[in-house]
Parts: C-alpha cells; structure tokens; sequence
C-alpha cells in the first residue's frame, strides 16, 4: 500500500470518528422502531430484583450480559486509546467486544497496535476481529486470515455489509459480487465462528436465510434508526469539496435515510428459526440502540444480545462509558423483575404488545 493511499485511509477512520460524535449523521426519516412496542405488566413476577442475573450464554460462552460494545473503529493512532478503554469496559462487564474494520491491519503494519491493544486489556472475553464484505469477495489468502485471528486473538470474525456507505464513499469499494460464494470458503475453512453484519442499513429475513446457508453462525440485524453511514461519508464529502454527493436533490433524503428498521430486521430474521434447519441460529440486534429498554425490546424481538456502538462512542467522550453500560443494565434488570422474567433468553414476544400493530 502506498504511503498516499495509507494517509488517506487513516484520515478517513479518524474523520468517520469525528463525525459521529460531533456532527448530526443519524437517521431523521426513520427509527428503529422499538418505539412501536411496549412491555405488558406482570403484577405477580414472583422473583427478587437482587436475585436477576444477567448473564446468558452466546457462542459456547456464558457472558456477563445480553450487550455487545461493537465494532467501531481502529487504524488510526487515536484509536489505540479508544479500544483501550472499550477493553477495559467489556473486561470489566464480562461483555464481547467488536473491533473496527481490520483492512489496515492488513496493508499497513504499522498500524496494528491499535487493534491488538483490545486483547491486552481484555485478555478474557470475547473479542471479534472485522473485515469488509469486498474484501471477503476479493478471496482472502490464509496469510491475510491468520493475520486478522492471531492480531488479536479473535473468538470469530465479523464480516460487514456496507454497500450503501461504499456507493456513498468517494473512494469506496462497490464491488460486491461472489460475497456469498466467498463467504462460504471463508465458513468452511475458519476455525472460528463467522458473523455477519449490516452496518445500519438492515439484514431482511431473505438475505439471512442465504447468508445462514453459507455456513454464517451469527448475523447482527445492523438495521437503521442509528447512525446513517451514508450520511457520514455524505458529511465527509461536503466537507472535502464543499459540493454534496452525485446524487439528485430529489433521491438524496431517501438514500440517506436507507435501510430496514431494527425491529423489523428482527422479527424477519427470529422468524427463520421456526424453520429446522435455522432453529441454532444467534441473532444479534443492533441499529440504534441507546437504552435498557432498548436492550430488553431487542431480546423479546428474538434476538441473543444487543449492541451498540454510536451511542457508546459518546459515552466514552464524555467520561462516561462505564456509567453508561451500568446504567442501561440496570434498566434491563427492571423490565426483567416487571415482566417476571428469570433471565434474559426467557424475554420473549409474549411479554411485548404492539402499540400500533405495525410489525407483529
């Protein structure tokens, strides 16, 4: 990789990280649509609040809460301290962790301390290493896949649908052919589990269904309500050229605004495991999760844990990424006792009523 190309990459990951904490790059046309669903109250819960235990398990492990701080980003010097601390928070809440896009680990050496400082930190929970789906298509040698497993010790690897952001991205990668046919080498010869993931634009039940018949273990829903990534570029671009993107006035909001809701991802996706041979499938909910209410909805939608990255972001600027978590355990554990409800994988539809009848 040229020095230029190096340059322009890691000022790249520095300004996605600039912008999703200060500029206004979420979704505006649409939510997540957990907002649409609302608790039925259990006047008997016949538990102790003090007795609710969080932990549930996921991929082999029990882990210390249904919550995730995920993929977020890594190659640039700064992010050195940034997964520092996202380490020290997931090791402190038994919680996994996903890291940003590991691409430049694989053309840049020099850059690699900012991703393998996630393992130092957190040397016992699970850690997921991250790559994109074009480079996934482009066939990946067993040299650049040792590299993305051993860097950090990974538990598996998150693979990352992104083609919106890519259309969007100047210099992005919108050559998504054989993905699929790629992913399936990829889950055949892995000795670690392969999760997919949207980055805010949605995984369908349809598209689920092909990539679980690709050998993918896990898919993260990544729908929108969340941050927009193709506003992000869209903000990144304007502020390069001072002009917005190739497209007209009139599509602009739509495409900005892109993507299947959260819920709706979910309730797709759950429903697969009504079909035998997709019951085993864990399903990981994210796409604008901001609360332990948020949390709890995502379970009783079907999913195995929650996560989420914006919102802990700003957490973390603001000193207060520990305090954050904490609190949205907390209101997962009053769902929980209000709901009469032992543990987080018996959340579940029932325990939820549609405001507006929309989804279920």
């Amino acid at each position: 990789m040229s020095d230029e190309l190096s340059n322009i990459t890691i000022e790249r990951k520095h300004n996605h990280v600039e912008l999703c904490l200060h500029d206004d790059v979420c979704f505006d046309l649409k939510t997540s649509g957990f907002e649409q669903f609302e608790f039925l109250h259990n006047a008997l819960p016949e538990l102790r609040f003090s007795d609710i235990d969080l932990s549930t398990p996921f991929l082999g492990r029990r882990i210390g809460a249904p919550l995730m701080i995920s993929s977020m980003t890594g190659g640039f010097g700064e992010a050195v301290t940034l997964n520092r601390r996202f380490a020290e928070a997931a090791e402190h809440f038994r919680i996994p962790l996903g890291i940003g896009s590991m691409r430049q680990a694989l053309e840049n050496s020099s850059q690699r301390e900012s991703f393998s400082v996630v393992r130092k930190y957190a040397p016992s929970v699970q850690v997921f290493a991250n790559i994109g789906a074009p480079e996934v298509a482009r066939g990946l040698s067993a040299t650049a896949i040792h590299t993305l497993l051993e860097l950090i010790e990974a538990d598996a690897l998150i693979v990352h649908l992104n083609a919106a952001q890519e259309m969007f991205q100047p210099e992005g990668d919108t050559d998504f052919r054989r993905v699929l046919e790629e992913l399936a080498r990829l889950t055949a010869s892995l000795p670690v589990p392969v999760i997919v993931k949207e980055v805010g634009c949605g995984i369908s039940g349809e598209c689920a269904r092909k990539l679980l018949d690709a050998g993918v273990q896990v898919i993260d829903v990544a729908g929108a309500g969340g941050i927009s990534w193709q506003k992000v570029e869209e903000c990144r671009y304007l502020r390069r050229t001072g002009r917005e993107n190739r497209f007209s006035p009139e599509a602009l909001g739509e495409l900005l605004n892109w993507g299947i809701p959260t819920a709706r991802c979910l309730i797709e996706v759950a429903g697969l495991r009504e079909i035998p041979a997709y019951e085993h499938a864990s399903i990981i909910a994210s796409g604008g999760i901001v609360s332990g209410m948020d949390i709890a909805k995502a379970l009783a939608l079907g999913a195995n844990i929650a996560a989420s990255a914006g919102r802990l972001l700003k957490a973390l600027h603001e000193e207060r990424l520990e305090e954050t978590i904490e609190t949205w355990l907390n209101d997962l554990r009053a769902v929980m006792f209000l709901t009469g409800t032992a543990s987080p994988e018996k959340l579940q539809k029932k325990h939820l009523a549609n405001k507006h009848r929309l989804f279920l």
